[in-house]
């Protein structure tokens, strides 16, 4: 299985930056254990968990390829303190602050900030808004977050906030003075800003809380600052936003997925045949993330029979189409009652599919149900949705598991692009659209005149649809998911080749495959050869 291990090794070999000497990451051998003997352990013991067990493959790598001027003692002790300094959080904000209600009660609003490292400026991370909100909860997603920068090469730290509220508990009016106040309070203390921290949204967010923070910020501390805008993204498009940031995370999900779908070795280990087309897949969780994930593997041919809400579950066996379902729940606040499909009150997450999709919340793979998930392919959506004790399980069933780190690193990654076009004062293409459109024509006009030179009469050179859509230019969204879809695609080839160098998950499956059919190759060779003897 490409289990969590696999991944975290190669974003903490990207990582890893020397910083400070310490006395070693080492001595949680007995954590290890606990976790991954609990049936429901705490999410931040689960990162910490799969950090122990990344964190040896890292060192012995980092011990053997870094060159430096020292001992080999000396070394391996300034390694092993990197890799201490890089699991706690380096700063975390504990707030708390009074809210005026619109009834006039009073009531006390808790907040947090993590700021897992600093290892690269800004920080990043979203904001959640939810009422099971906690400290530990906040740093260990800040520290995911500093993972999947990493594993895709986008230059920030990690780093996360959460206000412990129940958002359909207030009213717009509240939810808004609750952002400004939180925003101001971050600011103050050095937890926001275009080079130091920028959140983005998360549960229970959007465009408009960003909007808020961003206003705030812009009147407040970034008041002379030319690229205050950028102390968020995820922002509307007016405010600097950029096109395709609202899908960017589902998308990401399907391209991440649909590397390893693609893989014939992958897909020969799980029982699969090669592709994206025709898979059966069950979604849980039909917010953004899953609707988008659900609308682009629909696009690419897959059937979606199943989707798994907090509040009911539907089923069809032909397919659901996400948009029509997308469509409905915007008009009723829910997919029950939906005519394309029957709702069900069956457990589907153990239904019968090539893909589960997993885009709610954490934890709901766990070592109880594992054993009964017939899936052949899971792709985490969502933060965390398996327990060690039930990925354990998995690998003995031979079940591929794309990891969170990976997998949903689409919004972080456009979050840059958005960040860098805040940064720059441009949006993408708009130096480039005319200058394109013209030299496209300008080549089409060069092949009619060297046709017409060559041979007598008119020959009319008329370009193929595609081309000429192509011809004015890419626009913002164009790039947008071009760069989104290069970035998941050359990640997802380095995963592959630090599994299949050192070893590890899938890799040693892969590497024994091909060691195998290497060896079937020499010993026909060896047959034909004694032939022709």
């Amino acid at each position: 299985m490409l289990s969590k291990g696999v991944v975290l090794r190669a974003a903490l070999k990207r990582a890893s930056t020397i910083r400070c000497l310490s006395e070693g990451w080492r001595g949680d051998v007995d954590e290890v254990k606990k976790v991954a003997l609990s049936s429901d352990p705490p999410f931040s013991k689960i990162v910490d968990y799969y950090f122990n067990k990344a964190a040896p493959f890292a060192e012995d790598a980092i011990n053997k390829t870094v060159k430096a001027r020292m001992t080999k003692d000396i070394k391996e002790r300034l390694v092993s303190g990197v890799l201490s300094d890089l699991k706690p959080c380096n700063s975390v904000l504990s707030l708390s602050f009074p809210l005026r209600r619109d009834n006039g009660e009073i009531v006390t609003i808790h907040g947090y900030r993590a700021q897992h490292s600093q290892h690269r400026t800004p920080c990043k991370g979203g904001m959640r808004f939810s009422d099971e909100v906690e400290e530990d909860e906040v740093k260990a997603l800040a520290k995911l977050m500093t993972y999947k920068c990493a594993v895709c090469d986008v230059p920030f730290g990690g780093a996360k906030a959460g206000i412990k509220i129940n958002p359909r508990d207030f009213s717009d009016m509240e939810l808004e003075k609750i952002t400004r106040r939180f925003t101001v309070e971050l600011a103050k203390k050095g937890f926001l800003g275009p080079g130091i921290d920028v959140p983005a949204p998360d549960m229970g967010t959007g465009e408009r809380e960003m909007s808020w923070m961003a206003d705030t910020y812009k009147n407040t501390i970034g008041t002379t600052d030319i690229n205050s805008h950028a102390c968020v993204t995820g922002k509307p498009i007016v405010m600097g936003g950029i096109h395709g940031r609202t899908s960017a995370t589902g998308r990401g999900v399907y391209h991440s997925t649909k590397i390893f779908l693609d893989d014939p070795q992958y897909m020969e280990m799980v029982g699969l045949v090669p592709g994206v087309s025709g898979k059966t897949c069950i979604l849980q969780g039909f917010g953004n993330v899953g609707l988008h994930t659900a609308r682009y593997f629909h696009r690419a041919g897959a059937k979606i029979i199943a989707v798994i809400e907090w509040d009911g579950t539907i089923y069809n066996p032909s397919g659901i189409d996400p948009k029509e379902l997308e469509d409905w729940k915007l008009e009723h606040g829910t997919i029950k009652g939906f005519p394309g499909a029957t709702e069900t009150t069956e457990d589907l997450l153990e239904g019968e599919c090539d893909i589960l999709l997993p885009c709610a919340k954490e934890k709901v793979i766990t070592e109880e149900n594992a054993d009964r998930i017939k899936a052949k392919v899971i792709a985490e959506g969502a933060n965390g949705p398996i327990t060690p004790a039930a990925d354990e399980i998995l690998i003995k069933k031979n079940i591929l598991v794309v990891p969170d780190i990976y997998c949903n690193s689409g919004g972080v990654t456009v979050s840059y692009f958005e960040w860098l076009k805040n940064l720059n004062h441009v949006s993408y293409g708009r130096l480039t659209f005319k200058y394109e459109f013209d030299s496209n024509k300008h080549l089409l006009q060069s092949v009619q005149s060297s046709l017409e030179s060559r041979f007598s009469g008119k020959i009319p050179v008329t370009p193929t649809p595609e081309f000429e859509r192509a011809m004015g230019g890419a626009s913002e969204k164009d790039i947008v998911n071009s760069g989104l879809e290069y970035t998941m695609e050359r990640s997802g080839k380095k995963i592959k080749e630090t599994a299949l160098a050192h070893d590890l998950g899938e890799g040693r499956k892969i590497k024994k495959l091909k060691d195998k059919q290497l060896n079937e190759t020499k010993r026909k060779g060896n047959v034909v050869g004694c032939g022709k003897l």
